[in-house]
């Protein structure tokens, strides 16, 4: 029995615990370039929570591990088939309900686990702070260690690139597509994107919503081919390092008039 994984206790156990923080992981499904599976956004939020929580729980972290939410928000994508989209106020209205369950259950440490970048999240933060019992934490994780990025990885990441390909390649190898006529390849193309033709986008003077099937071949940004397992298990022994240890001490944390900061 993992009494800090829900989706694999059960009553019993759960009703002897006393839970401080929920995690709660978002995914998605989606394209992934030509090798990596459409729930990888999913696999790698969930397979992130275990690690973490885990971690933490062993370090005695009170804490519970949510099941996945396996589908955001994806009207960037919709030019490629079974990209399955929920719109921003969908997945919000669905988060609120589940925050509400939490705090009727006394658990009001939240920290929202994302791990797809369509998941835009901070506004719901900004919209129920002051209006819920609940303190709410957004975790983007692929965010969470750019001083060290490139002590481990090569090439940049958008998606499907070096970082995710290694993180598949660590924690769900037999999903990670290869070529067929040479095995030890990926079955993958080099995610290379087009540039705009305004220099003030490219350059991040002005943004936009991106539409992928323009901006992309087969939907990977970011050149997957110099990934390893060996790099994405380095990555999360970074992760479960930093966001374990912060969710040990947000387990310890008292809730009080200046929470979360210090008096």
């Amino acid at each position: 029995m993992q009494p800090w994984d829900l989706g694999r206790t059960n009553y019993s156990a759960v009703k002897e615990q006393h839970y401080e923080v929920a995690v709660l992981p978002l995914g998605a499904t989606e394209p992934h370039n030509l090798h990596l599976p459409y729930g990888t956004d999913t696999l790698e939020s969930r397979i992130v929570g275990e690690k973490i929580c885990e971690a933490a729980w062993n370090r005695g972290g009170k804490v519970v591990l949510l099941p996945t939410i396996p589908y955001g928000t994806e009207n960037n994508m919709h030019g490629f088939p079974l990209a399955l989209n929920i719109d921003p106020q969908t997945l919000f209205q669905i988060i609120r309900d589940l925050i509400d369950s939490l705090v009727n259950s006394g658990i009001r440490k939240i920290v929202l686990l994302n791990s797809h970048g369509g998941n835009e999240i901070r506004p719901l933060l900004r919209e129920l702070n002051g209006k819920s019992e609940a303190h709410l934490f957004l975790c983007n994780w692929y965010s969470s260690f750019p001083d060290v990025y490139h002590d481990v990885f090569e090439n940049a990441e958008d998606h499907a690139g070096e970082m995710e390909t290694s993180f598949g390649l660590a924690y769900f190898p037999e999903l990670v597509a290869k070529d067929v006529d040479n095995p030890a390849m990926l079955a993958a193309d080099a995610g290379a994107t087009r540039e705009s033709q305004f220099e003030a986008l490219n350059r991040g003077w002005v943004s936009m919503s991106r539409p992928w099937h323009l901006l992309t071949t087969n939907s990977g940004s970011g050149n997957p081919h110099a990934a390893t397992a060996e790099k994405g298990r380095k990555m999360m022994q970074i992760l479960v390092e930093r966001i374990g240890g912060f969710l040990v001490e947000l387990s310890q944390a008292e809730i009080n008039d200046h929470f979360p900061y210090n008096a």
